[in-house]
């Protein structure tokens, strides 16, 4: 028979990635704190660069990674191509890239 705290570990496993994946901080520590109460080390979530962007910046950093103009961004969103170039200015440093080709190297999954 399994013990309670190998089935305490399975149940908490799930629900701490879940509140890493939807950035709740507080109850991602609690469900660390249960998992190292029932025997498993569980080390802090370190958050992504791509987790760092918002969803416009995101939605914007994917769709120039994969290759079109600001132009034709801005034309799929409605706003001005000078909103584009604003957003990727906010962007780039987020990702620590510096070109169009640097982004599309550093989204993996994403392009």
């Amino acid at each position: 028979m399994t013990g309670l705290p190998a089935i305490s570990r399975t149940r908490r496993r799930p629900a701490r990635d879940g509140f890493d994946a939807l950035a709740f901080p507080a109850l991602a520590e609690k469900a660390r704190q249960e998992l190292r109460a029932a025997g498993e080390t569980s080390y802090r979530r370190m958050p992504e660069a791509w987790d760092q962007l918002t969803a416009q910046e995101l939605h914007i950093a994917h769709l120039a990674a994969n290759g079109l103009s600001n132009r034709e961004i801005a034309e799929q969103l409605f706003f001005s191509h000078r909103t584009v170039g604003y957003h990727l200015h906010q962007i780039f440093p987020k990702l620590q890239v510096t070109s169009r080709n640097q982004l599309r190297a550093a989204s993996p999954g994403l392009a």
